[in-house]
């Protein structure tokens, strides 16, 4: 029950990226500030941290040793994850956003063939492609058909040509960010913790953030006091916060395949956070009964993939036992 709480605490501090993104976008702040500013105020904290543990000087070896590796799946993991949910906050409220991200979890599966496992045959390790899991597919798809209720307001409500440069990029970011970030576990293969991880992947895409908050300046000028502050705090409870309740709630249930489940479909209650605070905050009305309903299925889908899903880990790991 702790990791569970702990789960949900991460999810409202993760919400107050899309309640913060919209709120910015609404006042007329820059989305390119917003995407930038997040991880130009996220280094100095990683930064402290691996300097206490005395790590920095091995992370950056591993840079230099792979460093296109670094550049390529650090700049898909994150640059062409954030920038999508920052730019679509210009025509999206908040937790539509957050309900139409939860696809990430189905590209997640689709992009399995792009990773390889190894399997013990004949006595030797055998490097094999991963293959598309179609039951986990089938299972999330409930998740689609709940994004899917939840657009038809808005496709109704707005031109299409709007409608399509709000999903497009979300969908964009729902396939870079597991691809980025798997790639990015293999290539340092357990070498690196978690937050060293994420500052070596922030470091290497520092210069591009820089540039685009450089383009942000030429267009629209320095960014206001107030989303300094917002993206500040973006940083801090998403970036900083969040991360590390959700990867400490999961190191606690690890060893327990349902329980793990349990943790991981927290996560749905991200899009009924950010729902509440754009209505509490930032005065947006109830959506339709459609959206809601879509909202109830997606939920349901996420807590029904992640136990399903722990179903097969378990039995997975009955199996190994045996073997």
């Amino acid at each position: 029950m702790r990791a569970i709480f702990i789960g949900i605490l991460g999810a409202l501090f993760f919400s107050i990226t899309f309640i913060l993104n919209h709120s910015m976008a609404n006042s007329g702040g820059n989305w390119l500030f917003s995407a930038s500013l997040r991880f130009i105020f996220m280094f100095p904290f990683l930064f402290i941290f691996v300097f206490i543990k005395k790590r920095h000087a091995y992370i950056l070896e591993h840079i230099k040793t792979y460093f296109l590796q670094w550049l390529l799946w650090s700049t898909l993991g994150f640059v062409f994850f954030y920038i999508p949910i920052t730019f679509v906050s210009n025509y999206s409220p908040g937790w539509l956003i957050s309900a139409t991200w939860q696809l990430t979890i189905i590209c997640g599966l689709l992009l399995a063939p792009l990773f390889y496992e190894y399997v013990q045959f004949d006595k030797q390790l055998v490097k094999v492609r991963e293959r598309i899991s179609w039951r986990s597919v089938s299972t999330s798809s409930v998740m689609v058909f709940g994004v899917v209720l939840v657009q038809i307001p808005q496709i109704t409500s707005i031109e299409m040509q709007t409608f399509i440069i709000s999903v497009i990029p979300l969908i964009i970011g729902a396939f870079s960010y597991p691809l980025g970030n798997r790639k990015m576990m293999e290539l340092v293969n357990n070498e690196l913790t978690t937050i060293e991880r994420i500052y070596g992947m922030t470091l290497v895409t520092l210069p591009i953030w820089f540039v685009i908050f450089v383009v942000g300046v030429v267009q629209s000028g320095l960014p206001s006091s107030n989303q300094v502050l917002q993206t500040f705090l973006v940083a801090v409870f998403s970036g900083i916060i969040a991360t590390t309740l959700f990867f400490y709630a999961t190191n606690l249930v690890k060893h327990n395949q349902a329980k793990l489940a349990a943790v991981e479909a927290t996560q749905a209650t991200e899009i009924i956070f950010t729902l509440i605070g754009e209505m509490l905050f930032l005065g947006l009305p109830l959506p339709d009964p459609i959206s809601i309903i879509g909202i109830i299925i997606i939920t349901l889908g996420i807590f029904i993939y992640s136990f399903m899903n722990g179903k097969i880990r378990e039995n997975n790991s009955e199996m190994q036992k045996f073997d």
